[in-house]
């Protein structure tokens, strides 16, 4: 920490200790990070950055005052401008916040192999490596390869006397190869990332392997026919579908400002089988871990489905003060240029007691889809296409298909799941999460393979 970040951080202890705002706090962030990026035989970018930020958030008499700025050493200035905008704001509704106990700690990311130690030359080259066996294919076009890391040092105070510091190395790849035969185009990708140092990035010759094998596979792969099937889901697919179709739903402020979700999401009601568990836990292990999330509140394991039941919810502050709820330490910002807003962390379905062996064996006829490409949701209804998957006749996978699309309503769907097996596997890349204009959000999700009944696949008939 030099010495000019360490006079804005005591700088901001003496604001907030004189503060007369209902609640006020400050975010203070100074970052250094490399990225690049290859397409083909080509270098897109590889850039090596600092930078410092911070932002000021006040409420006073119920309205918000927010700032953010480049130039820490006039932090008083940038307080005062947040101080006037929450000022002259006459909100229609008031905002309140849950209140919190002052607390204070210094974290630090362990890890390792610092990559703040591994030359620029050595990133380069190991992601060259990488790139090269994507291209290892006659029938592969092209290919994308990406290598980003960060460190930031990070604090956060506030009026409550809160003083929070966090020392954070952040370090992932993202490879894919594009697959060419005709007219016909497969894309496979991979994305690794996590808090921790460059072993997460090492020695993952296997991964490019896998990437270059699936695109090439995928070119002699048949669209799948359209219609209803059972289907069983491997773990990252399983995890996307949760985080994206119904963890955005357990979101507290998707709730409070849907009327019709107000009536839906209701804690109690029966949401799918005895068998069905859902978490958010900012405390394990993945790209999603916290120590403290952006409002200064500790991350908890939150049981959004317990037993087949609606269970909970995630918050921040002011969602929790507004709907009367208990905090759960889920305000969260991608910087501290951004307000915090409900986001998840590492959101998962959890173990059941069925193995992979005897989901499979319990399917005469249905599909086994594996991966995920892309989708959307729009209230209780989503749509997914996986990145392909396999005919299955009497338990036993057979010929490859791709354009599986499937779609339908997500509340049917989490009662619609007939088993669920106890191989959770946890997944986070670089991509991250989206909301809010606050993208790429580091997040984790997952769960284990699970078998559903009677899903609607888009294709040929």
């Amino acid at each position: 920490m030099n010495s000019k970040y360490s006079e804005a951080v005591e700088k901001g202890r003496k604001i907030l200790e004189s503060s007369s705002c209902d609640y006020a706090e400050i975010r203070l962030s100074s970052s250094v990070g490399t990225g690049i990026s290859l397409s083909g035989e080509n270098v897109d970018s590889f850039t090596i950055g600092e930078s410092v930020a911070g932002s000021v958030r006040v409420l006073k008499n119920g309205s918000w005052g927010f700032a953010t700025f480049n130039d820490i050493s006039i932090l008083e200035r940038f307080f005062a401008g947040a101080v006037n905008s929450a000022s002259i704001v006459s909100p229609v509704e008031k905002s309140v916040i849950a209140r919190g106990t002052p607390v204070s700690g210094e974290y630090k990311t362990s890890y390792g192999r610092n990559f703040m130690d591994v030359t620029p030359d050595e990133k380069y080259t190991l992601l060259k490596k990488y790139n090269d066996i994507l291209r290892g294919a006659e029938s592969v076009q092209t290919t994308r390869a990406g290598y980003r890391d960060v460190n930031t040092n990070y604090t956060f105070m506030n009026s409550e006397g809160s003083f929070l510091s966090y020392d954070k190395l952040y370090c992932g790849i993202s490879l894919a190869s594009i697959a060419k035969r005709g007219s016909v185009i497969q894309p496979f990708h991979e994305s690794i990332s996590g808090f921790g140092g460059f072993e997460i990035v090492e020695g993952k010759d296997h991964l490019a392997e896998a990437v270059v094998k699936t695109a090439v596979d995928m070119l002699d792969a048949e669209p799948v026919p359209g219609g209803n099937y059972d289907i069983i889901v491997d773990p990252k697919l399983c995890g996307v579908f949760i985080h994206e179709a119904f963890g955005h739903m357990s979101e507290a402020d998707f709730v409070y400002e849907n009327p019709r979700m107000k009536d839906v999401m209701v804690l109690g009601r029966e949401f799918g089988s005895p068998m069905l568990n859902v978490y958010d836990d900012g405390t394990m292990p993945g790209a999603g871990y916290i120590p403290f999330d952006d409002e200064g509140i500790a991350p908890r394991k939150t049981s959004l489905i317990k037993d087949g039941l609606l269970s909970g919810r995630l918050h921040s502050r002011e969602t929790a003060g507004r709907m009367n709820e208990d905090v759960t330490g889920n305000g969260r910002a991608i910087s501290v240029m951004k307000q915090p807003i409900v986001r998840m962390t590492n959101t998962y379905i959890e173990n059941g007691d069925s193995t992979r062996e005897e989901i499979f064996s319990s399917m005469d006829d249905g599909l086994y889809c594996v991966d995920v490409i892309g989708g959307q949701t729009n209230l209780e209804m989503f749509t997914f296409t996986a990145a392909y998957g396999y005919e299955v006749k009497n338990g036993k996978p057979g010929k490859m298909y791709r354009d599986i699309v499937l779609s339908g309503n997500v509340f049917n769907t989490l009662k619609n799941i007939s088993m669920i097996g106890n191989d959770r596997e946890m997944f986070g890349g670089l991509g991250g999460c989206g909301k809010g204009g606050q993208s790429p959000l580091p997040v984790s999700f997952g769960g284990p393979h699970m078998k559903i009944n009677d899903i609607l696949i888009g294709g040929k008939k």
